[in-house]
């Protein structure tokens, strides 16, 4: 009996989400180096996008109506 069988883990043991393979501690949730960095080129490349509603950049770049400095004298 190894002292790894001793031990209970942290975290439970899931599969890479690059490759299935099973997750390696030192690289969690990756199994590899190599898996860690395809899923970081992902993120620098802007791969993973949380799409925004159509129109909601429209309406914060666009100038509040109000009084201009005309109207004031």
């Amino acid at each position: 009996m190894s002292l790894d069988d001793k031990v209970t883990p942290l975290r439970p043991k899931r599969p890479c989400p690059e490759c299935g393979k099973p997750s390696a501690r030192e690289h969690y949730p990756f199994c590899s180096t190599r898996c860690k960095d395809i899923d970081l080129n992902r993120w620098l490349k802007g791969a993973y996008v949380i799409p925004g509603r159509d129109g909601e950049e429209d309406e914060d770049d666009s100038p509040r109506p109000g009084p201009s400095p005309k109207d004031e004298g």
